[in-house]
């Protein structure tokens, strides 16, 4: 069977057997079980597309598995206390992790922390980055959500304290979930609160786009690819959908279902926690407290897959499948280092202030020097010179020998330049 192109990966605080699953898109079957522990809501991610990590539920540490291998848990990295959100940047580069009101943010490839963000004034409950991990957004129970860049929060000066890019203060009660759709720095985000409002916002300015107002406390949120469409999970259990391309000019709004695109979704008894969209944009996927995920066909509004779990739901997301999450003889390209508890700490033998960026795990080389990689890419291209010019066979031992030649030319040059400097540098004065 060929490899699916999509997948479901979901978790529960119930299961005694296993701590993640994997299931087909679209026949609901289960591919692979990772074990160890149960997994914090809103902390499953994946780095480099070779690891899979999840918060530990009520622990201070992160579980990590290689993606192929789901007999065993493979690492764990200790945190300095119980994590709240988890999630990676995109390009693999950096980990950002929430513990109580601190956000920690980690250079993957060194380990090293590089800087602990302790903005806001109560449990961050959500953690999500851009498409291009320039930016990243935390949500709390504060009720604000903040806008960082990410270059401005490395930081290479310890006496400056970063400060977020925005600060997003709408809310009433604390932000339960949030979204940000694509277009990197242009990006829209979508903030859910307690407060029975979603708010969309512009990233790029930190302007307030829209406020819709429902009759239930909103526990999730999520956009469609091409963003057309706001997906709402309440605490009812019901999925609100709201169009976003309707004619009316109104910033502040109240939900209503119609036939212009505001729909709702009816099928789970309790608490929508997680929401995602495939791909195409045809299928959503929710979790709920119900201890259910279920599939649904966007068009029809129709479930047309219920996966039942041990325990309320913590994680449901639709991911495309990493390239080696079906291949078992498959590795990752570096092993993970690690990681720091103590923001620049001296072991990790840098100096204050200093900041080592390296490359991500997908773009390491193993050990290879800049000149082996030159040499090589010269033989390959006498190699194809030779083959399209001189042809193969007898034509190419004469000009293997015509290289040869010119070699012991070339040394003989080199031995004699040797000769004639070794002169003028022992010649008396």
């Amino acid at each position: 069977m060929a490899a699916p192109l999509e997948v479901i990966v979901s978790s529960d605080s119930g299961s005694q057997l296993w701590n993640c699953t994997v299931f087909d898109l679209h026949s609901g079957s289960s591919l692979l079980s990772y074990r160890g522990g149960n997994s914090t809501a809103r902390t499953l991610t994946v780095l480099s597309g070779g690891y899979l990590l999840s918060a530990q539920l009520g622990k201070n540490f992160i579980n990590v598995w290689e993606i192929q291998r789901k007999d065993q848990l493979q690492h764990k990295i200790v945190c300095p206390g119980v994590i709240t959100c988890l999630t990676a940047s995109p390009n693999g580069l950096f980990l950002t992790a929430a513990i109580g009101e601190a956000i920690y943010l980690w250079e993957v490839s060194t380990g090293k922390l590089l800087s602990v963000l302790s903005r806001h004034y109560q449990d961050v409950t959500c953690l999500k980055f851009t498409d291009d991990s320039s930016h990243f957004v935390s949500g709390g129970k504060d009720n604000l959500a903040l806008v960082w860049s990410l270059s401005s929060v490395i930081q290479l000066d310890l006496n400056h304290t970063p400060e977020p890019r925005h600060v997003l203060s709408r809310h009433s009660l604390p932000i339960t979930d949030l979204h940000c759709g694509l277009m990197g720095a242009q990006a829209r985000i979508a903030t859910a609160s307690l407060d029975q409002t979603v708010k969309v916002w512009e990233l790029s300015s930190g302007e307030l786009l829209l406020s819709i107002l429902f009759d239930v406390e909103i526990m999730s949120v999520t956009f469609d690819p091409c963003e057309y469409f706001l997906f709402c999970g309440g605490s009812d259990g019901n999925i609100f959908q709201v169009s976003l391309c309707s004619q009316s000019l109104s910033r502040d709004k109240s939900f209503t279902s119609d036939n212009d695109g505001n729909q709702v979704f009816k099928g789970h008894r309790n608490l929508v926690t997680c929401l995602s969209v495939s791909m195409d944009g045809t299928l959503l996927l929710s979790g709920s407290h119900d201890e259910t995920v279920r599939l649904w066909d966007i068009q029809s509004k129709q479930s047309i897959r219920c996966l039942a779990h041990k325990g309320p739901v913590t994680n449901a997301v639709i991911m495309a499948a990493p390239a080696n999450m079906f291949l078992p003889d498959s590795r990752p390209a570096l092993p993970l280092p690690r990681f720091s508890r103590h923001l620049h700490a001296a072991e990790d033998g840098g100096e204050a202030g200093e900041v080592c960026v390296r490359l991500g795990l997908h773009t390491q080389e193993e050990e290879e020097s800049y000149l082996q990689k030159a040499d090589r890419l010269n033989s390959l291209m006498n190699a194809v010179a030779d083959k399209s010019v001189f042809g193969d066979g007898e034509n190419s031992k004469v000009r293997v020998a015509e290289l040869e030649e010119e070699v012991q030319t070339l040394k003989k040059v080199n031995k004699d330049l040797y000769d004639f400097s070794s002169q003028l540098l022992t010649k008396p004065t």
